[in-house]
């Protein structure tokens, strides 16, 4: 038993040890079949127990990867399960082509692996609106925590093997031929954005219409798939779907999801009951409203934008639809922003990823409804290096 304790020490220190070097925390990953393939490398390196591999890690930096290949298991192929490709693409895309939704659509895949799975929802979205329709409204988000495998994404070069199980059709509509290999549409390749993305500390890619997440919660422990579908239901726009593999099952006791489909694993985001108000504008906890308010001809927006303007800190102000409507000048001439930015997507101006990704912080302030502060971050405006805080406001009316 004393043998069982301590090779069960052995092998979470070793953990740590791969955090603290690599920043790939599996803690959350469950522990038998963790534990099983982290054997399998050292079976494969003749290492007597976790101490001597920690070893061998520290002296060969290559062993990481092979490592991270052996616990990642990048299995993936194109339309895997096609019974559930089938009703995605007549049931659900119909419904995100409905006239009235969002002009553009953004598509997540994550644990998108070597980006079969993305190029999948690229063809299916293209067959259904036209290939420049494609073009012009979709972007597809495809992430991972393997470099290596996003690299082949990026390339998207797959062997004929590989490519077997695309309709012979769509073959040769979206691939060309390149030395024996398959390589799939240069332009429609553009859609498609690879980026490395983790799962558990990463927060989330936000105003998703479609999560297409399949057999990636199977390997988390349920209190870390409960954070992960947190982040899904914050990622996922309030008409958004979520798309899971066929033998996962959602373990949280939280009303997030409805199913559609279970069979085929397809799921609807539920909307909170209550409307979120709107954000008015906050400065210091002082609400600029008054009489002036109820004037309706302009006089109110003037003499709130010459108060913020006169602010000796940057402001803006973004809406529940997620357009800028106030910068004021400290913010303009900090961040670069001009009068023609105001009422644009958020997301489209730089200082939404810039200095530091505030989309899905915004999103979390108004879905959890009180202040969401990021301290210590640093901005190099022309060349300068500072630190600021950034704080996400809810309505507080």
């Amino acid at each position: 038993m004393a043998d069982i304790v301590d090779r069960d020490e052995r092998f979470e220190e070793l953990l740590t040890f791969i955090k603290g070097a690599r920043g790939f925390d599996f803690t959350g990953y469950k522990r038998a079949s963790l534990q099983r393939r982290i054997d399998r490398r050292l079976e494969t390196r003749k290492a007597s127990g976790y101490d001597e591999y920690r070893s061998l890690l520290e002296d060969d930096p290559d062993e990481f990867v092979a490592l991270f290949n052996t616990i990642l298991i990048n299995v993936t192929a194109f339309f895997r399960d096609e019974f559930a490709w089938a009703y995605l693409r007549e049931e659900i895309v119909p419904r995100l082509l409905e006239e009235g939704r969002t002009e553009s659509l953004r598509v997540w895949s994550t644990g998108c692996a070597t980006g079969e799975e993305a190029f999948s929802i690229a063809m299916m979205f293209a067959e259904a609106m036209g290939a420049d329709e494609f073009k012009r409204r979709v972007k597809i988000y495809a992430t991972d925590l393997d470099d290596e495998a996003l690299n082949v994404g990026r390339h998207a070069h797959y062997t004929p093997k590989q490519v077997e199980a695309v309709p012979p059709e769509l073959r040769e509509k979206y691939f060309r031929q390149s030395n024996g290999n398959f390589v799939f549409r240069t332009d429609l390749r553009r859609t498609v954005i690879f980026g490395r993305h983790d799962l558990v500390t990463d927060p989330p890619i936000s105003r998703v219409d479609l999560l297409v997440s399949r057999n990636t919660l199977m390997y988390f422990t349920p209190e870390t798939q409960e954070r992960i579908l947190a982040g899904f239901y914050f990622a996922l726009r309030d008409d958004g779907f979520l798309f899971l593999g066929k033998s996962e099952a959602l373990t949280t006791r939280r009303n997030w999801f409805a199913a559609i489909d279970l069979k085929r694993r397809v799921f609807a985001k539920v909307p909170r009951q209550e409307q979120r108000a709107r954000v008015v504008p906050v400065v210091e906890g002082e609400m600029l409203r008054g009489r002036d308010a109820q004037d309706g001809d302009g006089r109110s927006d003037l003499v709130r934008d010459a108060g913020l303007d006169t602010v000796p800190v940057s402001y803006i102000l973004v809406d529940r639809e997620g357009n800028l409507t106030v910068a004021n000048l400290h913010a303009r001439a900090q961040f670069g922003i001009t009068q023609r930015d105001v009422g644009r997507p958020i997301q489209d101006l730089e200082i939404s990823f810039r200095p530091v990704e505030l989309r899905s912080r915004i999103e979390k302030a108004y879905e959890e409804r009180h202040a969401n502060t990021l301290r210590d971050v640093e901005w190099r405006p022309g060349g300068e290096t500072g630190t600021s805080t950034s704080r996400s406001r809810r309505s507080s009316g």
